[in-house]
């Protein structure tokens, strides 16, 4: 199998890289709350996986329901530091828990944890850092999970050949803690990758808003992103991927 990445929607991409399948903040059901999915969901790929990489706890990064549905238990998940109850609770064995700035293997790569600028909490209470995550084997590649801009972003992982950078949320506006289309095309000067994929748009919409037909905002953040990168950061080649879509490394 090649060295590539799949994004499956929202944060949810697949890592193939160096023999190892590394999967991010499953989100893989067709509704969530409110929230309905406006491409249907890839119905393979998924298999063989090694780990399952968690940034935050807020619930459309950590979403038990995906987990339970779509990843089978012997799967390792890694998350951050006081979380890890929440998915042993729903029959994972193998749950590693890591603070910022820590690092853990797969296979022949090295994961390393680093800093967001994003809350993450649960409405029962439960609350731990945000992270990113930088993957690291014959090639680098970063996962941002949620954050926005912060002092050292630019520090986080030199030589990157792929940033996974998150650009919106889901329905019309943006809430704190989240890079727009603006400010993701910021973060590439800052991050200095060879090839950017916008992630964390596009893939859900409210309801209630709409007559169940995805609306148009739904394209809007990535149009957005594309101008401002192309003025920011024209060295940086972006690869917009549709949901299921692959980029081969």
């Amino acid at each position: 199998m090649p060295d590539r990445l799949r994004w499956f929607g929202h944060a949810t991409v697949l890592v193939d890289l160096d023999g190892a399948r590394l999967l991010t903040d499953p989100l893989l059901r067709s509704w969530v709350l409110h929230l309905r999915r406006a491409a249907p969901l890839p119905a393979d790929g998924l298999e063989g996986l090694d780990v399952v990489l968690v940034s935050h706890v807020h619930y459309d990064h950590l979403d038990l329901p995906s987990l339970e549905r779509r990843i089978d238990r012997d799967v390792r998940i890694v998350l951050p530091r006081g979380a890890g109850r929440l998915v042993r609770s729903r029959g994972f064995r193998e749950v590693e828990e890591l603070d910022v700035g820590e690092s853990t293997r797969v296979g022949s790569l090295v994961v390393r944890t680093v800093p967001a600028e994003h809350g993450s909490s649960r409405v029962l209470g439960t609350k731990s850092d945000a992270f990113g995550y930088v993957i690291e084997g014959s090639r680098r590649v970063y996962f941002a999970g949620d954050t926005d801009l912060h002092e050292g972003m630019g520090e986080l992982a030199p030589g990157l050949d792929v940033a996974l950078v998150p650009i919106w949320g889901w329905g019309p506006s943006l809430g704190p803690g989240h890079l727009d289309p603006r400010r993701a095309a910021e973060a590439l000067v800052l991050l200095r990758p060879r090839v950017a994929v916008p992630i964390h748009w596009g893939t859900y919409y409210p309801v209630q808003a709409t007559r169940l037909k995805p609306p148009a905002f739904l394209r809007e953040p990535v149009e957005a992103f594309e101008r401002a990168a192309a003025e920011l950061a024209p060295e940086v080649e972006i690869r917009v991927l549709d949901v299921g879509g692959e980029l081969v490394l």
